[in-house]
């Protein structure tokens, strides 16, 4: 995503929501936590090209069609539009190449960065609408069956956008869409396999805790 788009992005953002902000929860100062589940959508096609045409007498096996993925975010309301967090994650796929033992690949790792947010009349308590920019480290892991593991350590970049469904002041639904960048080896490097796709399309959905903002200074902060 271009710098230049983003920023276009969250100035409409912030003009769209402040409109809406009379009867607003006050989330300044007030911290949340969402754990979330969901499927991670990528289709690892630069992968898949790189191996069959070093051996083109194979025949193309099937394509990638994803994996889980469980995100947790822990975040603080600096103010009322900007919010600072950490989402930590694991994701997991199988893959399946021609003449190859299974692939199983996978990645962990934690992301920081800034939610810009606004609010809506909708619903019981109102609707929170965020995007944001992430970075942080991830370590992707990919294992043919039977062979050892290789780890790749990389620092992934991801865009974020969502929103939190608030059924009452401290619990609602939440629902985000991230896509993410980051690569991970394949194979020992004798073998030049190159390189899968660690990040792609997360789509998740979860329970969102919101800390009461009477429960006192230490409780306000989920991290």
């Amino acid at each position: 995503m271009r710098p230049s788009l983003l920023l276009t992005l969250i100035a409409t953002f912030t003009a769209v929501t402040a409109s809406a902000q009379d009867g607003a929860p006050a989330l300044d100062g007030v911290g949340r936590i969402s754990i979330q589940g969901g499927w991670r959508l990528v289709t690892n096609s630069t992968f898949y090209d790189r191996y069959y045409s070093q051996r083109p007498e194979l025949e193309r096996g099937p394509g990638s069609h994803g994996g889980p993925l469980v995100a947790g975010t822990f975040a603080y309301g600096m103010s009322e539009l900007v919010e600072l967090g950490i989402d930590l994650f694991v994701t997991g796929e199988r893959l399946r190449l021609t003449d190859k033992p299974r692939l199983t690949t996978g990645a962990y790792g934690a992301l920081l960065g800034l939610r810009f947010r606004g609010w809506l009349d909708i619903g019981p308590d109102g609707v929170v609408p965020f995007l944001g920019l992430l970075t942080g480290p991830l370590l992707a892991v990919a294992a043919f069956e039977g062979q050892p593991a290789r780890e790749t350590f990389s620092q992934a970049w991801a865009g974020t956008v969502g929103a939190t469904f608030r059924l009452n002041p401290t619990w609602g639904i939440s629902a985000e869409y991230r896509i993410v960048f980051a690569r991970g080896a394949v194979g020992q490097q004798a073998e030049n396999l190159g390189s899968f796709n660690a990040g792609g399309s997360w789509f998740s959905l979860g329970v969102n805790y919101t800390f009461p903002r009477d429960a006192g200074p230490s409780s306000r902060v989920p991290f």
